[in-house]
């Protein structure tokens, strides 16, 4: 869908420099996605995994981030390779609700309650993300949480139109439950893409 080298916004490298390739086609459907363009993968025109790489290694990127849409609908094995070949540094943002293949070095997966994540993929999150909308997702934070590692971060992040309502949840669950932190979209605060 598109490409582009940026600022990492949220998450547990939030403020590093990361390129971004967004990949289309999401059958998730999630109604607050901020990116429902990425959707409909035919909208978007192919693109050669060389001409990726080339645009990664010219950034001077030391990230690269892939994600969607839904990137796991894909297997990414030949990407990450060359990625990683060119000593890029491979990561995904996905909702593990398809198999994560490919050689990446940081997994954050973030459940949706519109199509749960396979519970296979789960031991290889190095990062839970879970979006609050409201109340009730803390209890399904916690369901997940059962489902990682002891090594896996583990975040809570509002939804951007309900920050203002649930920041104060985010901000009691997390001082009683401490071995969750809060990551918010910098990238929006800041400004970038």
């Amino acid at each position: 869908m598109e490409q582009f080298y940026t600022i990492q916004g949220e998450g547990a490298f939030a403020g590093y420099a990361a390129y971004f390739i967004r990949l289309g086609g999401c059958d998730v459907g999630c109604v607050w996605c901020d990116v429902k363009d990425s959707w409909d993968a035919s909208k978007h025109p192919m693109v050669s995994e060389k001409s990726l790489v080339d645009a990664v290694v010219h950034s001077g990127a030391p990230i690269c981030v892939i994600t969607g849409g839904e990137p796991a609908m894909y297997d990414l094995t030949s990407l990450t390779g060359l990625l990683k070949a060119a000593g890029v540094r491979t990561h995904i943002e996905t909702s593990a609700a398809y198999p994560v293949v490919g050689d990446f070095d940081w997994v954050c997966i973030s459940p949706k309650k519109f199509k749960f994540p396979l519970e296979s993929e789960m031991l290889k999150a190095n990062e839970l993300k879970i979006i609050v909308f409201n109340k009730s997702d803390f209890e399904w934070a916690q369901t997940w949480s059962n489902q990682v590692t002891s090594s896996c971060r583990l975040l809570l992040q509002p939804e951007w139109d309900k920050r203002d309502q649930v920041m104060h949840l985010l901000v009691d669950f997390v001082k009683q439950n401490p071995r969750w932190q809060i990551s918010l979209q910098t990238h929006k605060y800041i400004g970038v893409p």
